[in-house]
């Protein structure tokens, strides 16, 4: 997979894509030159995975956090009073 190709790809695509570079260098047989490559391919794919993941955890936090603040009952509504005993 060319650099630009690997930007251009989804999570999925370059998580199968490593899957496949673990599966082909576990198999054995290669040379030492492409295994090199191989590897080398499957640092890079792992470091944009985890950039990845770690930009959509931090997403998923923003959006909890937001949805936390969303869901806060209105001070003014009459039933969170009520229910508080005011």
């Amino acid at each position: 997979m060319s650099d630009t190709t690997e930007k251009s790809a989804g999570f999925d695509e370059r998580l199968s894509r490593l899957e496949g570079l673990v599966g082909e260098l576990e198999q054995g047989g290669l040379e030492l030159e492409p295994a090199i490559e191989l590897y080398q391919e499957g640092i890079e794919l792992l470091k944009t995975c985890h950039g990845t993941l770690e930009r959509y955890r931090q997403r998923v936090e923003e959006l909890s956090a937001d949805a936390e603040v969303a869901l806060r009952p209105f001070e003014a509504d009459p039933d969170v009073t009520e229910a508080r005993g005011e």
